[in-house]
């Protein structure tokens, strides 16, 4: 085996420690919300995202009062998570006001370890309101009630306080419940987001 092998293989097993404390930085600022599982704050308008992606999965959501619309992210000036984006990102925005989740998982790839959490998975499902998701996947097997499909996103009304750009093709529901979740996210704000059997922990495998 040669040097500049052995050299790479070294790097692929090595946890990237820039890496690590950005994704420390997310869930840090979230570590009260998380612990004290039943805290209370006002929907963000924005914030600069990371750049980095995590995973949330779901057995089931459940939600009363929906909307999805496109947006667009920013990263600060000179993140190193920039790539070829220049720094924006066009998100699919996912918007409920009040939302259960069933067995949440919520991982990110810290390079060589994943910083995983779980909850709602001893039968008290994650419960959350005006929960916003900005992602650039969203699957699993879903169903609508009272559906509008290609309304302005600008006169949005399911969720308080949401609404997307003039001109944005948007789409809202009275309801909805998607099983099989899976989620390629860049940022998540709640005004409200209990999490029942937490737990937070450094693991091989992610979500």
């Amino acid at each position: 085996m040669s040097m500049q092998a052995t050299t790479e293989e070294a790097a692929e097993g090595r946890v990237s420690w820039r890496r690590l404390l950005a994704g420390l930085a997310i869930t840090g600022s979230a570590a009260a919300v998380l612990v004290a599982l039943t805290a209370q704050g006002v929907l963000a308008a924005s914030f600069s995202v990371s750049g980095l992606p995590f995973t949330v999965t779901a057995d089931k959501l459940e939600g009363t009062g929906f909307e999805q619309f496109a947006t667009l992210d920013t990263m600060v000036e000179g993140s190193p998570n920039e790539g070829d984006t220049g720094g924006q990102l066009v998100l699919i925005v996912s918007a409920i006001k009040d939302a259960k989740l069933t067995n949440l998982c919520q991982s990110i790839n810290l390079g060589g370890t994943n910083l995983k959490i779980t909850a709602g998975d001893n039968g008290t499902p994650v419960t959350a309101t005006n929960l916003v998701v900005d992602s650039d996947l969203v699957q699993g097997d879903a169903s609508f009630n009272k559906i509008d499909i290609g309304q302005d996103a600008s006169t949005l009304t399911r969720v308080p306080g949401v609404k997307g750009s003039i001109g944005v093709f948007g789409q809202q529901a009275q309801t909805v419940t998607i099983t099989n979740l899976r989620q390629n996210n860049f940022a998540t704000t709640a005004a409200t987001f209990k999490l029942a059997h937490l737990k937070m922990s450094f693991e091989s495998e992610a979500c």
